[in-house]
């Protein structure tokens, strides 16, 4: 096997990693919440019903700007009947995932839940701009983060929270190009509200943060005609346009699945380039950064089927996908297209968080455990704050169905503030390890600290109730770093994590 190689120095950069990449996404979806994050009456719940165990996970996973409540939920959310006495919250039928919710879990428990991971957790807040619009909008930010003297902040201070949330990071509604969202909208009619919305909320408060809805995927028929139509409506008014992106197997092609990044970095660059066409179109210097606020491996084609059969329960098993080994490189992978676009992707949600696509999964009454796909981001959110380095690989390739000719490597590296190095590689060969070879240019790093692997001789390994610890990160041998430069084997099939100071 020919080697991969690349050359890693200071002098060449990407940009600075937002603390923001590394988001999750907490939706009224199935068991996210409800037997998830919270579950009254569980043996590790605290006195707020939220789950001691589940916390723990969360804060080892790294998780920073969490989005609630949705995902395809908010577009029939009424925020006045998430907050107040909870046995006076009425219950709702929710269209977007045909269950009833019971409202038990809302605003306020939901920033309590924040507050205890600890002050790296903020709330991305999604607006109803579906169903509802500019003035439900605006109760919401007055509720929710005025101070006090108003009917809406007086009734949160009633309510039990006498300090304001400090909602800082809005979503303007969520996938508005999609007919199967409630209230779904034409580009201009989308474009309207949603600048009518964020020029009112920015009257209440002038640095608010505002994402527009860009398209729902790639594949959509009116992508990059949607984000000219919206951001010519909003450019001046918003921070950032989102991305939502989902990946799986279909017909059994393992080896473009494999290669799902490749569609991701594409859909990146096309709608920053969309983005600095409008920009110029404008003549402004602004620059719209992106917000890739879903992604995720999603076994989407069983997802149909479960909800239409649904008659209106509560908090049902929905979209609860086991996750592989296969499945944990792919989102390595993931991670690395995010990083390696760190300089205009400054916000990223996995989702979700529990139970739903999930890297943690709980039972109810029972324990919590970690997914395959816990590790890879676990490890990144950890190593991978700094400064991007620009890599540039030089990688045998294999041919794919979807994507043609693609790199068996797919890697990235970040320098922290105290000059160490993380390399972060996959190896999407599923036959054979790949050797690695990088040069290092004016770092300064004489050792490996660490090389970590995820993969497994059994490709279709995972983490279950009965085996909650089958998969793990392993120690990797015979890494070396030796006259600047950096030699190693990659695994087949593997994720890697190359710790060097």
């Amino acid at each position: 096997m020919r080697t991969a190689r690349f050359t890693l120095d200071p002098a060449f950069t990407v940009g600075t990693v937002d603390p923001r990449l590394f988001g999750s996404f907490v939706e009224h979806l199935g068991r996210c919440v409800y037997t998830g994050v919270f579950e009254p009456g569980h043996p590790a719940a605290d006195a707020d019903g939220i789950r001691g165990d589940v916390l723990d996970l969360v804060r080892e996973l790294g998780v920073t700007a969490v989005r609630y409540p949705g995902g395809n939920f908010v577009s029939g959310y009424r925020w006045e009947d998430s907050v107040g006495p909870v046995e006076e919250r009425p219950r709702r039928l929710d269209l977007a995932w045909r269950s009833t919710e019971t409202n038990r879990f809302g605003l306020s428990e939901f920033i309590s839940f924040l507050r205890k991971i600890g002050p790296q957790a903020e709330p991305m807040m999604a607006l109803n701009l579906g169903t509802r619009g500019v003035a439900e909008a605006l109760q919401l930010q007055e509720y929710a983060n005025h101070p006090g003297g108003t009917a809406l902040s007086d009734l949160r201070v009633e309510h039990g929270d006498k300090d304001p949330f400090g909602i800082r990071l809005w979503c303007l509604g969520n996938e508005m190009d999609g007919p199967w969202q409630t209230g779904h909208k034409t580009a201009a009619e989308y474009g309207r509200i949603a600048a009518e919305t964020a020029r009112a909320m920015r009257q209440i408060d002038p640095g608010v943060q505002l994402v527009a809805c860009g398209s729902s995927g790639r594949s959509m028929p009116t992508f990059a005609e949607w984000e000219a139509t919206v951001l010519q409506e909003t450019y001046d008014l918003v921070d950032h346009i989102s991305l939502h992106a989902y990946y799986e197997p279909l017909d059994g092609d393992v080896d473009s699945f494999l290669a799902s990044a490749v569609d991701m970095e594409t859909f990146i660059e096309d709608v920053v380039a969309t983005c600095d066409h409008v920009g110029a179109r404008l003549k402004s210097r602004k620059k719209i950064n992106l917000s890739f606020d879903e992604w995720n491996v999603w076994y989407m084609s069983r997802t149909q089927e479960q909800v239409s059969a649904l008659d209106w329960p509560e908090a049902p098993r929905l979209l609860e996908d086991s996750y592989s080994v296969t499945d944990a490189v792919v989102l390595g992978s993931l991670l690395i297209a995010l990083l390696r676009h760190a300089d205009r992707v400054t916000v990223a949600c996995l989702a979700q968080l529990v139970n739903v696509i999930a890297p943690i999964m709980t039972e109810p009454g029972g324990p919590a455990w970690r997914q395959t796909t816990f590790f890879p981001f676990a490890q990144a959110s950890r190593y991978g704050r700094g400064e991007v380095l620009d890599v540039r690989v030089d990688s045998p390739t294999y041919a794919t169905a979807k994507y043609g000719e693609a790199d068996l490597l797919h890697a990235t590296a970040v320098r922290g503030e105290d000059g160490a190095v993380t390399v972060f590689a996959v190896n999407r060969s599923r036959t054979g390890p790949l050797p690695l070879d990088v040069a290092l240019n004016g770092l300064g790093l004489t050792s490996v600290v660490e090389h970590s692997v995820l993969a497994d001789a059994d490709p279709d390994a995972r983490n279950t109730l009965d085996e909650p610890e089958r998969v793990v990160p392993h120690a990797a041998e015979g890494t070396t770093l030796d006259g600047g430069r950096l030699t190693a084997v990659l695994e087949p099939l593997s994720w890697n994590v190359i710790r060097l100071a």
